[in-house]
């Protein structure tokens, strides 16, 4: 239900929710859920200045304990606030409200192990030849920008930001107009945290793309972080090439999921199903590609077929929902338009889902399961970003290989098999920054997470988050 409260902004420690507004609409029903506080470029020159301030005046970027300090205390501020993050981001962003759960389960840990990070430093230091000593550090980059996506912006801002505080970088962060009421209680969150010197962490809502390009173009942000499609990934890396800043790219998937002859169904056909349903399939991860050998293909067909039509889709507030709406009716409607498509072209429905009510509102769409032969066509090569999967067999492992490297994506790939030599084997060949054995979106905040190819630059968990953010400086010392 829609309130007169505003979802404020965080700039310079401040909660600023004047200026301009805009509607947070529900993907279940399209009405209205309230109104946040919407950016511009004034804003979003505002928080670039206070990031700058706080950097070249504070102790922040020196003094280590102060940063463990204020990650584990944004640590207990999210714990303590996921229930009513939870709620929210189901009703706002369409998650099932395990999906919202899951998310907020993810995101204390990030902050507390960055927040171990930050205590922690590698160099090197020798004496080179007599009297000459040379010393390595790292330093950070000075100030990071951060630019999320609606699909996770809880966890997906933390994945980012968190790093960028480790190092003793400050922070402004653009989160997405789609989810303005829980990045609002995002910004009310963080300004709880007592040790949080003024203007490290600015954080802004924006609808439009000013205050994005902003963080693109300008010379005051060493580093960008962004999350989203490669299309935008690319215009980044045009726009920011004047100013040499450091990137960090995460972008499409088109994750194959490869089934051979020796796999459990038992246990793949439920993660197949998630893999297409989880957040409606509006993750980079989702697993958009069925690879089936021949020998198992018509029992899994079966099987996954009869899965996916019997989802049950409804509001993400609903606990007996197994799959919420897309964010919007216009997605929705995208995705729909992406299938017809596909299936003009040649394709095979095997569960044709779609929209219960095609002139709706909402963002409801069935998930869709659709046989290819072509493994060039658009429905296989391109991102669909929804609960859109598409099925293909193979005869050999060497044709796996060959279709699952068939796009320009390279983000992640899952083998099924109980073959112990196979995933290695396979796995060597897969274009994928990550490959999971018999399981799906095992993400690990020790394990760096990236993508080969189209699918971006850097990495993000693990010790290289944490070095996307640095710069290394050797000092020299001759002994006179």
């Amino acid at each position: 239900m829609a309130t007169d409260r505003v979802a404020p902004h965080l700039i310079n420690g401040v909660l600023i929710g004047s200026g301009q507004h805009s509607t947070s609409y529900s993907p279940a029903t399209g009405e209205p859920l309230g109104r946040f506080a919407d950016a511009d470029r004034r804003l979003g020159e505002q928080a670039i200045d206070a990031a700058k301030t706080a950097y070249d005046s504070t102790d922040w970027r020196r003094d280590r304990r102060l940063r463990h300090r204020v990650l584990q205390q944004l640590a207990d501020l999210v714990e303590a606030h996921t229930d009513e993050l939870v709620h929210l981001l189901a009703e706002e962003n369409g998650k099932t409200l395990g999906e919202a759960g899951f998310e907020l389960s993810l995101t204390p840990g990030k902050l507390r192990y960055y927040a171990a990070l930050a205590l922690t430093d590698g160099g090197r230091a020798a004496e080179v030849r007599p009297g000459v000593h040379l010393r390595s550090a790292a330093e950070p980059v000075g100030v990071a920008g951060v630019i999320v996506p609606w699909n996770s912006p809880v966890v997906l801002s933390v994945r980012s930001f968190a790093p960028a505080l480790a190092a003793g970088c400050t922070v402004v962060m653009k989160l997405a107009g789609q989810t303005g009421l829980v990045n609002g209680r995002l910004h009310e969150i963080l300004a709880q945290a007592a040790d949080l010197p003024t203007g490290v962490i600015n954080s802004v809502t924006e609808s439009k793309d000013d205050v994005a390009r902003l963080l693109v173009t300008s010379p005051d942000v060493a580093a960008l972080s962004y999350t989203g499609s490669t299309r935008v990934g690319r215009l980044i890396m045009a726009e920011a090439a004047p100013t040499l800043k450091r990137l960090s790219l995460e972008l499409g998937g088109k994750t194959p999921m490869v089934v051979f002859d020796d796999a459990n169904l038992d246990a793949a056909v439920p993660v197949l199903t998630a893999a297409v349903t989880t957040f409606a399939g509006q993750f980079c991860m989702t697993g958009s590609r069925i690879l089936a050998q021949s020998g198992i293909a018509a029992r899994l067909r079966e099987r996954l077929a009869e899965a996916l039509g019997g989802v049950r889709v409804g509001p993400g507030t609903d606990p007996r929902s197994q799959m919420g709406p897309m964010i919007d009716a216009a997605n929705a409607a995208r995705v729909d338009a992406e299938v017809d498509a596909a299936i003009g072209r040649g394709a095979r429905a095997l569960v044709r889902g779609g929209r219960p009510e095609p002139a709706a509102r909402n963002g409801y769409y069935r998930p869709t399961l659709l046989e290819v032969a072509d493994a060039h066509d658009p429905i296989v090569r391109q991102e669909v970003f929804g609960p859109v999967a598409t099925f293909e067999t193979f005869d050999t492992e060497g044709q796996a290989i060959d279709l699952a490297n068939a796009t320009e994506y390279g983000l992640a790939a899952s083998v099924w098999t109980r073959d112990v030599d196979r995933p290695v084997r396979v796995g060597r060949r897969l274009a994928a920054g990550t490959v999971w054995t018999n399981t799906w979106a095992v993400v690990e905040d020790q394990f760096e997470e990236g993508g080969f190819g189209q699918s971006g630059l850097g990495r993000l968990n693990g010790p290289g988050g944490l070095a996307e953010f640095q710069e290394h400086k050797t000092y020299v010392h001759v002994v006179s």
